[in-house]
């Protein structure tokens, strides 16, 4: 039989001996995956600044808000939902505006990432709640406990996360009483109007949802739904 033309620049199918060891492509595996994981490891450790109040007596009594540097947030807290319950224990994933984030990030700098003592140490000094913040990134971690601060980024701070829990503390009572108590809608979308022209409300947008939904529901009142179509009109466009 004649052989074919090309037989010159074929490749033998005979399978070469294996090298001792790893072969070639096995390593540049290894290395691809150590890179690939030595890559993700920063990636995922995301910076976070948390905040803590305990303060008996009021409401809610406790909560926590935690936000990382990406803006993913979590908010936990105690706060009754009527009167007779003892306590309704509330989680929440949300995400805070980049602006905000920055903002939080910047605070935490201005106050040396909340390192030494940060309270004010006056005895005469009425007691508003045991407030805590936290920061934590790769390489530090630290903590700070004070009644109040006279540390200007620290007092902002403070307000910054009190009307955010303000916030989301009116979404949440709002989610119950139109699901449970409709009637109850007026009188709190009244007062979460009063508490937004003092500008004491972070994050509007963060409650938009329900307030859309209380907007869209024919089965409520028309001043109610308008309540809640001002404040989504206040909270504007969504940010970044």
């Amino acid at each position: 039989m004649t052989a074919s033309r090309n037989a010159g620049a074929s490749v033998p199918l005979v399978p070469l001996p294996a090298r001792a060891g790893r072969s070639r492509p096995h390593r540049i595996l290894l290395f691809l995956l150590a890179l690939g994981i030595s890559l993700a490891g920063p990636a995922q450790a995301q910076t976070v600044v948390s905040f803590t109040l305990d303060f008996p007596g009021s409401e809610p009594s406790h909560y926590e808000i935690a936000v990382s540097s990406n803006g993913r947030s979590t908010y936990d807290s105690d706060g009754k939902l009527s009167p007779d319950s003892d306590n309704d224990p509330f989680h929440l994933d949300f995400s805070v505006s980049s602006e905000t984030s920055r903002r939080i990030f910047e605070l935490a700098e201005r106050a040396h990432y909340f390192q030494g003592d940060i309270d004010s140490r006056k005895k005469n000094l009425a007691s508003t709640g045991v407030k805590t913040l936290t920061y934590k990134d790769s390489t530090r971690s630290s903590r700070a406990t004070y009644n109040y601060s006279p540390v200007v980024a620290v007092q902002q701070l403070t307000q910054l996360f009190q009307g955010l829990s303000t916030t989301l503390e009116f979404g949440r009572r709002l989610e119950y009483y139109h699901r449970y108590q409709k009637l109850a809608l007026d009188e709190e979308l009244k007062s979460m109007e009063d508490v937004a022209n003092r500008n004491d409300l972070q994050e509007l947008a963060a409650v938009v949802p329900i307030l859309q939904r209380i907007a869209n529901d024919q089965s409520v009142i028309n001043p109610v739904r308008a309540r809640a179509l001002r404040l989504i009109e206040r909270a504007g466009p969504p940010k970044p």
